[in-house]
C-alpha cells in the first residue's frame, strides 16, 4: 500500500478490504445512492469490484491493476469506479454474482462487473490479468472494449442489460408452493450427494476439496432419522479425511479454506469464521453419533482457536488471511508461509527421539511434502498432516499409544510457542453478526456436549456485544468495525443469531435467550416474509435492483434453510404452531430447487425430515445448577438428538416465563426435593424418574 499517494474516498470507511484500497490512485467510491445519481447525471458507466481483505486474486489484481496509474487513469476518466466488500454488503454481492454467473457460466473474486447508472449489469468477469492470456483478455482490452460500446453501440449494452435483469427478476420471484412435499425428497437428496461423493478420498467431487457443511449436516440428520449405513459412511470418512488433512491446522486449530487436492493434504490457507463455527458444530455431533472422541478434540481445538486468535471484545472477527511473510526468508510473502515447517526447525525444537516421532506422525520429510506445488510456494517446507495415526505409531515405535499421544501434544504446543513468534497473517476485524450467530451455536453445543463453563461463558458474552453493539434504534446491523455498527440486517444475519440463541438457551436456559430470540423472529417474519413462502434475502425499499432468494446451501447456508429448521424447533420450544406452519410454508416454497436440484438445499432436506419426525420433549424439574439436574441434563446433553426439545422447570424464572407459552409447566415441580425427568411424545408422557442412566436408557429408544 502506497501511503506517498493522496487517498481516495475509501479512507473513510470502516472495512479492512476497503482500505486496503484507499490509497490506490483509482478514484473508488463505496457504494451509494449518490454514486447511483452521479453516473446518471454524467451518463457514466459504473464499474463495480466486489472483494474482501482474505481474497487472495483480489490482491494480485489489485497489485496489477488498481495500482498502476495508467490503468487507473483510464478508469477515472471513463467510468466512475465502485468498491464493495461482499461480506458488509451480501445483498449487491449476491445480486452480481448471479448475474456473473448468468452471463458466464462461473463466478468468484474478485468480482469485475459494469453496470447502467442505474445499477443493471451489461458485463461481467472475475479476475483479469494485465496482459491478455489464452482464456482471458487483459483488463484493459475490457476498458477498451467497453469504453467503445458506450460511445458507439449504446443498444446493444441496454438490451444485455435488459435481459440479464429480467433473468435476475425472474428467478427471485416465487410462484405458488407446493400443497405438498414428496416424501422422499431426503433420500433422493442423499442419492444426490451420493453420486458426487469421492469413495477414494472421502469429501465430494474430484477436484478441490470444500468442507461442505451443509452436506455433512443432513449426513448426521439422515443418519439418525433413518439409520442409512451409506449415509454414516459418508460422514466417517470425509470427517476422517478432513481432520487427518493439511487442511486442518494441526499445530493452531481450525481449518483452511479449502484444500487444492482430492487427498485434502494442500489447502487453500486462508481461514474463515463461518467454516470453523459450522465444522465445530458438525463433529461435536458427529462425536456423538459416531463415538469417536477424535472428532471432539478437534471441534475443541477449532473453538480454541476462535476464542485465542479472533476475538478480543465480545465478538468474533470474520477471518484470516492465506498468504503471510516467509519466516524463512522475511523479504517474501506468499500462500500458507506462516504456517509451514522445514524439518531442520521441527529437529531443533524437538529432542531427537520425540523429532522422529513427531514427524512420522505429520508426514515431514526433508525437501518438503507438498505434493501439489504448481506455483512452486511450498519447496522445501512441509505442510503437517496426519501420515499415521497414533496406533500405527505405537506398533512402529514401540510406544503405547498413550504414551503417543502425550508425546505429539508436546510437540504441537513446542511449535505453537515457536510459531506465535511469527508475523500472523492479516487478520479481518469486523464482526459480523450472521457469523458470530452460527459461533454461538458452536459455543452451545461445546459448552452442552463437552461439559466446558468456557464456551459458554463466550457464548453468553458473543450474545450480549451483538445484542449491544448491533441493535441499533431497535433494528439489527450486519456489521460492527471500530466502534461503529453498520448497515441493515440480512435474513441470513437475523436467522443466524435467533438459531444461536435458541442453542444458546438449550445451553443455560435462562428465559432471556428465549425472549430475544422471538423478538427477533417476529421482525424477521415482518420485514423479510415472502407471502407466496420463505424469506427475502432483504427487506424491502432497499432500492436494489431486486430483491433475491438464495437457494443454495454453500459455503455459508441459505438463510430459507435455516429459517425452515429455526422456526420449526420455535414451534416446539412455544407450543405456537403458527411458526410450525411458516416453516411448512418455507419448506414448500423451495419444492421446485428440490425437485430439480435435491443436493442445493441439504439444509432444507434436514428441516423436512426434521418436521417428518417424531416431536419428542424431555421435561426437566430442577433447577440447573444443582447436581441432580445436572446429571439429568447430561444425559440429554451426551446424546445426539435433534428431534428433542428440553423444557427446563426450574422453579423459578424459566418456568415462570415458560408457562405463559406452555401452561402445562407451570404444574410441574420435583419429586420430594430431588429432581425428575419426563419423556414425552404426542400426546403421552412417560412416568418421571430421577435416575440419569434410566433416561439415557429412554432416550435411546
Amino acid at each position: 500500500m502506497n501511503h506517498t499517494r493522496k487517498a481516495n474516498r475509501l479512507i473513510n470507511e470502516k472495512s479492512p478490504y476497503l482500505l486496503q484500497h484507499a490509497y490506490n490512485p483509482v478514484d473508488w467510491q463505496p457504494w451509494s445512492d449518490a454514486v447511483l445519481e452521479r453516473a446518471r447525471e454524467e451518463d457514466r458507466p459504473i464499474f463495480l469490484s466486489i472483494g474482501y481483505s482474505t481474497c487472495h486474486w483480489c490482491h494480485v489484481m489489485a497489485h496489477e491493476s488498481f495500482e498502476d496509474e495508467a490503468v487507473a487513469a483510464r478508469l477515472n476518466r471513463f467510468f466512475i469506479p465502485v468498491k464493495v466488500d461482499r461480506e458488509e454488503r451480501p445483498d449487491l454481492d449476491r445480486i452480481y454474482m448471479t448475474a456473473t454467473q448468468a452471463m458466464t457460466g462461473s463466478g468468484g473474486w474478485p468480482l469485475s462487473i459494469f453496470l447502467l447508472p442505474d445499477g443493471q449489469p451489461f458485463f461481467a468477469g472475475t479476475y483479469f490479468p494485465p496482459q491478455a492470456m489464452a482464456d482471458r483478455p487483459s483488463f484493459t482490452d475490457i476498458l477498451t472494449a467497453i469504453e467503445r460500446a458506450w460511445r458507439e453501440d449504446r443498444g446493444r449494452i441496454n438490451d444485455s442489460a435488459a435481459r440479464i435483469t429480467a433473468y435476475l427478476r425472474q428467478i427471485s420471484a416465487t410462484g405458488p408452493a407446493a400443497a405438498q412435499l414428496a416424501p422422499d425428497l431426503p433420500h433422493k437428496g442423499l442419492e444426490a450427494l451420493a453420486a458426487m461423493y469421492d469413495r477414494s478420498y472421502g469429501g465430494f467431487g474430484s477436484g478441490n476439496k470444500f468442507p461442505q457443511p451443509a452436506y455433512l449436516e443432513l449426513l448426521l440428520r439422515s443418519t439418525f432419522a433413518t439409520g442409512d449405513s451409506d449415509a454414516m459412511e459418508m460422514l466417517v470418512e470425509t470427517l476422517n479425511a478432513m481432520t487427518a488433512g493439511g487442511i486442518y491446522d494441526h499445530i493452531g486449530g481450525g481449518f483452511h479454506r479449502y484444500a487444492v487436492d482430492r487427498q485434502w493434504r494442500v489447502p487453500h490457507f486462508e481461514k474463515m469464521l463461518y467454516d470453523q463455527a459450522q465444522l465445530a458444530a458438525v463433529l461435536l455431533d458427529a462425536s456423538l453419533v459416531v463415538g469417536n472422541p477424535g472428532y471432539a478434540a478437534t471441534a475443541r481445538a477449532t473453538l480454541d482457536y476462535c476464542l485465542r486468535d479472533l476475538r478480543r471484545h465480545g465478538g468474533f472477527f470474520s477471518a484470516e488471511d492465506a498468504d503471510s511473510e516467509n519466516p524463512y526468508n522475511r523479504q517474501e510473502h506468499g500462500e500458507g508461509a506462516f504456517y509451514l515447517w522445514q524439518e531442520a526447525e521441527i529437529d531443533a525444537l524437538l529432542a531427537p527421539a520425540e523429532a522422529v516421532i513427531f514427524k512420522a506422525a505429520y508426514g515431514v520429510e526433508p525437501d518438503g511434502n507438498a505434493f501439489s506445488d504448481p506455483a512452486g510456494e511450498f519447496s522445501g517446507r512441509n505442510i503437517l498432516y496426519r501420515a499415521m495415526d497414533d496406533r500405527d505409531l505405537a506398533r512402529r515405535f514401540d510406544r503405547s499409544a498413550e504414551e503417543i499421544a502425550a508425546l505429539l501434544d508436546r510437540g504441537r504446543q513446542t511449535l505453537l510457542q515457536r510459531r506465535s513468534r511469527r508475523t500472523r497473517p492479516h487478520l479481518d476485524d469486523k464482526v459480523i453478526t450472521a457469523w458470530n450467530g452460527l459461533m454461538l451455536s458452536a459455543l452451545a453445543k461445546g459448552c452442552r456436549i463437552l461439559d466446558e463453563p468456557r464456551y459458554l461463558k463466550a457464548a453468553e458474552e458473543t450474545a450480549d456485544f451483538l445484542l449491544d453493539h448491533l441493535v441499533v434504534e431497535g433494528r439489527l446491523k450486519r456489521r460492527w468495525r471500530d466502534g461503529e455498527a453498520r448497515f441493515d440486517a440480512n435474513l441470513e444475519d437475523y436467522i443466524f443469531l435467533i438459531q444461536g440463541l435458541i442453542d444458546l438457551y438449550a445451553a443455560d436456559h435462562r428465559p432471556l435467550r428465549l425472549q430475544q430470540a422471538l423478538d427477533l423472529a417476529g421482525t424477521m417474519v415482518a420485514d423479510f416474509a415472502d407471502p407466496a413462502g420463505g424469506f427475502f434475502d432483504t427487506p424491502a425499499g432497499t432500492g436494489l435492483i431486486t430483491r433475491m432468494k438464495d437457494r443454495y446451501d454453500g459455503a455459508e447456508p441459505s438463510g430459507n434453510s435455516v429459517a425452515a429448521l429455526v422456526l420449526l424447533r420455535l414451534a416446539r420450544l412455544t407450543g405456537d404452531t403458527s411458526w410450525q406452519e411458516l416453516g411448512r410454508q418455507t419448506i414448500r416454497a423451495a419444492a421446485a430447487t428440490l425437485k430439480e436440484q435435491p443436493a442445493a438445499l441439504p439444509l432444507m432436506l434436514a428441516a423436512q425430515l426434521l418436521d417428518q419426525g417424531r416431536a419428542r420433549q424431555v421435561i426437566i424439574a430442577g433447577y440447573p445448577d444443582d447436581d441432580d439436574t445436572r446429571l439429568l441434563l447430561g444425559a440429554v446433553n451426551h446424546r445426539y438428538l435433534p428431534d428433542t426439545t428440553v423444557l427446563v422447570a426450574d422453579g423459578a424464572r424459566n418456568q415462570d416465563y415458560l408457562a405463559t407459552l406452555l401452561p402445562f409447566i407451570a404444574a410441574v415441580g420435583t419429586k420430594d426435593g430431588r429432581a425428575v425427568a419426563q419423556v414425552c411424545e404426542g400426546f403421552s408422557c412417560r412416568l418421571e424418574t430421577g435416575d440419569a442412566a434410566e433416561l439415557a436408557r429412554i432416550l435411546g429408544q
